[in-house]
């Protein structure tokens, strides 16, 4: 079997779902400029992260992982705002599905585990009106970084730039593979072409 870390399958999941067929992207040097889409993928590893807890909130429950009034409150509410600081709401809400369900990969996959592992499972609950807090500051951060970085995300570079990207946030957030594999998800409409 190939000796993959952590790092190695973050790369090749990413360039395999993000990269334009033909180019490739490499981590930066050493004291190399971040990439610009650097704060889009911090920003959507933050916002994974949350996943942790609404599936902690929802385990053994009647809390469905997929909650579709919820997810309509939380696109309405992007692409209100996006609206407001002149980004493309139909833009933002896309990217904002695959928010949502890069985020539901995590919770079905900790379900999985907390299934297969009960006694890795939560014992105690979060309460799922504070996470969704947080979550709504991600989004609202989210959602003007998206608009922030719209020249980038619109350039020829963006794909193998957000490569990068998710390189240099695996590197410095180190997730487990569940969870660079759901950041790699949530990246998918990030680029327009």
């Amino acid at each position: 079997m190939h000796n993959l870390t952590p790092l190695r399958i973050t790369v090749l999941a990413a360039v395999a779902v993000l990269a334009i067929p033909g180019t490739a992207a490499a981590a930066p040097a050493s004291g190399t400029p971040a990439s610009p889409l650097r704060p889009v993928a911090s920003l959507a590893a933050e916002r994974l992260a949350t996943a942790d807890l609404v599936a902690a909130a929802k385990w053994g429950t009647d809390s469905p992982i997929d909650d579709p009034a919820r997810e309509q409150q939380v696109l309405d509410n992007v692409a209100a705002q996006a609206q407001q600081i002149g980004a493309d709401p139909d833009e933002v809400r896309r990217i904002f599905r695959d928010q949502i369900e890069a985020n539901k990969v995590v919770q079905r996959g900790l379900y999985a585990e907390w299934t297969a592992h009960p006694d890795q499972a939560p014992t105690t609950k979060p309460d799922l009106n504070v996470v969704r807090q947080t979550i709504n500051r991600i989004n609202t951060d989210l959602v003007q970084s998206l608009a922030d970085t719209t020249p980038q995300r619109t350039a020829p570079t963006c794909r193998p730039e957000l490569v990068v990207a998710v390189v240099e946030v695996h590197h410095e957030k180190h997730p487990d593979l569940l969870h660079t594999r759901a950041l790699v998800r949530s990246l998918v409409s990030v680029c327009r072409n």
